[in-house]
């Protein structure tokens, strides 16, 4: 009987099937349990923040981190650049005309020297049979990319998952989301073709004209400048930005003050009414288009002026029209990159790259959001759960100042709705929205440098505004007729100050004299004119741009534009990008193309900056068009955005230097 059972061939055929399956189980569980994820960030203590979200008690080893089911590992920056000329032949190391231009087939990339350490343990990591899939949480802009796609095109990574985290902030909450919504890395594939491009158009731009100058100019230069030889460096975004410098100095040096003469008049209704108003010329005037006045409100010469007074003693004044008006004004909109440089620069004269270190550590500490980005509005998204950040303040941030505001917007119920205001837009954020304070990482707030915390206020009492009111004020202006002639006066009188409690901004708060604020009067009033009087006046010439404003000059493609609404109109037609303008002015600084004042951080050309300038104005000066540099810069966010092809680009690029050295060499 059991001989029968235990040679059953149905029951062992069980048997045996039973166990195939239970050892591949086993094995599968094995083999799922041995996978493991890899992340690769930008920077080591980007990395350190990831492992505490991670949580997985991770193992600190040379490198790396690594824990059951992930490993974390870290770039120091760039690993990998592009190969030199020499690279591809030896005999590119000499600077001739005969090799030139040079634009290569095939580019050459190698690991960068001091770095090479790094680069073998990501490659270690990477190359794993237990790693089956790559998270990529380098910086989340195009450099970013660029870094970790050069590492990847290094290695020569196949056969893995590839996914992006793509994030706003630093805290735990933003970790866990760019983790859990990481994207497929190829969908930001014309984000890389653009970081591509851009590097091959400043390698060839730069190496190409930088060695043809050199041969061509480069001995009229070391003589210019008393030295025995010399090169010269130019650069697609470097060269036009020097331009910007050595014209505005030009023009202050060529500048010729020119002398003019206002009249002002004073009149009085009663004892208790009297307003001074200045004269402009009209249709009405009987110097209507004549040829004595520099402007329409003051004479060449001063005896013109005097003549002129002479004509009106005596002459009736007549009210001729009073506007009274209320006016609003809604707070700023929020910091980006280059506006937070730029007021750093005016408040603290301190270097736009000082600037960005000081907020991409903020950054790093939870404190505020990506840095390197152009937008100075809020998504719709952010905007629906911005009481967050508000609350985080509220509880974490000690400053009195602040509390007192925070303690001002519960007690006036102030509307956190931001959506429907000028503070979000989705249409004008590309990368990564405005700069604003994260509501967390307090804990590393008292840590801080004093500029630093000085620098996280700013950022705060900027986001704090856009929830007060508006500020209001009341205008008037008034029109004097003198028998056809013309006297204007205006006032603008702060009632209710609204976001100016947060951003105060002194003198801008109020404009006009006492009397003109007081100044009660009604249409076809008859006013006494006590007298008149000239007041001399002159040209000024231009300002120089300081580290700061020449950011924002650059931001908007070489205008240096005070109005921030302006400058939101035409913005995106920038020479440069947030991440990369302060290293520009950084470089041109270190090669002595410009000097910058430590205490001022005025900037002025040196003298061999100038020279430069000239050589470049002479052999090809569309190189100092910011509109040029603007057009590639342009081109290449139309490659991020897909609306042209990569190849398209590089055809342009490679058609414009071949035509620079056939009109400048080929002769």
């Amino acid at each position: 009987m059991c001989r029968k059972i235990f040679t059953n061939n149905n029951f062992v055929g069980l048997i045996i099937r039973y166990f195939t399956v239970l050892t591949l189980i086993i094995i599968c569980d094995i083999n799922y349990s041995m996978s493991k994820k890899l992340l690769i960030t930008e920077k080591p203590s980007v990395a350190m923040e990831f492992a505490k979200v991670i949580g997985e008690n991770g193992q600190r080893k040379n490198g790396f981190i690594e824990s059951k089911d992930w490993i974390i590992t870290w770039c120091v920056g760039h690993l990998v650049t592009m190969s030199y000329p020499d690279k591809y032949d030896e005999n590119l190391k000499f600077w001739r005309l005969d090799t030139l231009p040079f634009i290569p087939k095939e580019w050459k990339y190698e690991v960068i020297k001091g770095v090479e350490n790094q680069f073998e343990i990501i490659k270690s990591q990477i190359t794993r049979d237990d790693v089956d899939s790559i998270y990529v949480a380098t910086d989340s802009g195009r450099e970013g990319e660029y870094i970790y796609r050069l590492v990847d095109q290094m290695i020569d990574v196949k056969d893995k998952e590839k996914r992006r985290i793509w994030i706003d902030s630093q805290t735990e909450e933003e970790i866990k989301r760019g983790i859990n919504e990481a994207k497929d890395l190829s969908e930001y594939d014309s984000l890389s073709d653009s970081a591509y491009l851009r590097a091959k158009e400043d390698y060839l731009i730069g190496i190409n004209f930088s060695r043809m100058l050199s041969i061509i100019y480069g001995k009229r230069l070391a003589k210019s400048i008393g030295e025995e030889k010399a090169s010269i460096s130019v650069g697609r975004v470097m060269t036009c930005v020097l331009g910007m410098v050595v014209e505005r100095e030009r023009e202050i040096r060529n500048f010729v003050k020119v002398p003019f003469y206002k009249i002002a008049g004073k009149f009085r209704k009663d004892e208790e009414n009297l307003i001074t108003a200045e004269w402009k010329v009209s249709e009405s005037s009987k110097e209507f288009e004549s040829s004595k006045l520099y402007n329409e409100n003051g004479f060449k010469k001063e005896n013109d002026a005097k003549d002129f007074i002479s004509y009106l003693d005596g002459k009736k004044a007549i009210v001729e029209e009073i506007k009274k008006s209320k006016q609003k004004e809604n707070a700023p909109l929020l910091f980006n990159l280059a506006e937070i440089q730029n007021e750093c620069t005016k408040r603290f004269k301190i270097k736009p790259d000082e600037t960005l270190e000081i907020i991409q550590n903020l950054y790093e500490k939870k404190l505020v959001t990506y840095p390197r980005t152009d937008a100075r509005v809020l998504s719709t998204a952010v905007s629906k759960v911005i009481t967050k950040n508000l609350n985080g303040i509220a509880i974490g941030y000690k400053d009195q100042e602040i509390q007192g505001f925070i303690k001002q917007m519960k007690e006036g119920k102030f509307s956190t709705n931001l959506t429907k205001t000028k503070y979000v837009n989705d249409s004008k954020i590309t990368d990564h929205y405005a700069i604003i304070p994260t509501g967390q990482g307090f804990d590393n707030l008292a840590k801080l440098p004093e500029l630093q915390a000085k620098v996280y206020n700013l950022i705060v009492k900027r986001f704090l505004a856009i929830f007060y009111p508006p500020a209001e004020f009341n205008k008037m202006n008034i029109t004097i007729d003198v028998e056809g002639e013309k006297f204007y006066a205006s006032s603008k009188v702060c009632t209710k100050k609204g976001y100016l409690e947060v951003l105060k901004k002194g003198k801008d708060e109020e404009k006009g004299t006492e009397e003109q604020d007081d100044f009660k009067a009604k249409k076809g009033d008859i006013l006494t004119a006590e007298g008149y009087e000239i007041k001399e006046s002159e040209t000024t010439p231009p300002t120089r741009y300081n580290s700061g404003s020449i950011i924002l000059a650059m931001e908007n493609a070489g205008k240096l534009i005070e109005d921030e609404e302006l400058r939101e109109q035409i913005k995106g037609a920038g020479i440069g990008t947030s991440a990369t303008r302060a290293e520009i002015i950084k470089k041109l600084e270190k090669i002595k193309y410009i000097d910058i004042n430590t205490k001022t951080q005025i900037i002025t050309p040196s003298q061999k900056g100038e020279n430069i300038y000239d050589i470049v104005h002479t052999s090809m000066p569309d190189m100092l068009n910011p509109k040029l540099t603007a057009s590639w810069e342009k081109g290449l966010d139309m490659v991020a955005k897909k609306e042209i092809k990569k190849d398209e680009f590089m055809s342009k690029l490679e058609n414009y230097i071949n035509s620079k050295f056939n009109r400048l060499v080929i002769k």
